[in-house]
This record gives structure tokens, sequence and C-alpha cells, in this order.
């Protein structure tokens, strides 16, 4: 039986199947996630999933949630490396948002310490408004 050529994409190619993805799931994901929504573009290789992550998050595209051991596409690519997340711990949902306040007092005691920073994430964990309202419903009943 002949052998059928496996057809190689270029990281590009991978990169955008990748962040495609994440953008229309619109919420945090694994890694393995991600592999189970891309297969069906022929990307089923942990490593190649990891590595393709990777440039996303070196080029701005996506973030790594170190909390959720998960990804999201960025929704603000201007920041380069540096992103606060608000994340519910009732529903799940994660809004990435600018706070270049924070950003840059982060920045000023890195610097006074003399601390290089390599990428800034900020994790806010707690409950979003949808979910204190509906508790605030239910407490009423």
């Amino acid at each position: 039986m002949p052998h059928k050529p496996t057809k190689r994409r270029s990281a590009a190619d991978q990169d955008k199947i990748i962040v495609d993805a994440l953008r229309g799931l619109g919420r945090p994901v694994s890694a393995y996630e991600l592999i189970e929504e891309v297969r069906g573009h022929g990307v089923t290789a942990p490593p190649t999933v990891y590595r393709a992550l990777q440039r996303l998050i070196d080029d701005g595209l996506a973030h790594r949630l170190e909390s959720l051991n998960a990804f999201v596409a960025c929704n603000h690519p201007h920041h380069a490396g540096k992103a606060v997340f608000a994340i519910c711990d009732t529903c799940g949902t994660v809004a990435e948002f600018d706070s270049s306040a924070a950003i840059k007092n982060l920045q000023s005691w890195a610097k006074g310490a003399e601390f290089q920073v390599r990428s800034m994430t900020l994790e806010l964990r707690g409950r979003c408004k949808s979910c204190v309202a509906a508790d605030a419903v239910q407490t009423r009943a």
C-alpha cells in the first residue's frame, strides 16, 4: 500500500489555525482542549500546539492564564506582553482589560529593584457583575 505524504504546514499557518480556534472558542482553554478543537485542521501533536501557543504569546496574540493553566486569545494586542484579566470563580468568564496605571506602577517597582521583567500577566480572581447580581436576586427570593 503506497504511503500518502503528510501535508506540512508552515509555522505561520499553524499559528493562524491556533489563534483562530482560540478566538472562536472565546474562553480560556487548555492545550489539550485546543488540540481537540483543531484536530480537524490536521494539527494533532501536542508539541506543535505548544510551540504555536508560545509564538502567539511572544507575538502578543495570546496569553497564558497561570491560575487556570489555560490559554486565551488576546483582545488588546497593543500591550505587548502585559495583560490584566478578571476571572470569575463562579461562571468562569474572563475579561481582559487595559490598566496602564497598574502596569506602570509595577514597571516602576521592577526598575527600582533592578528586576528585568520578561512578561506580565495580572489575574484578578473573584465574581463578575452578573454572578453577583444573580446571587442578589436569589437572596431576595
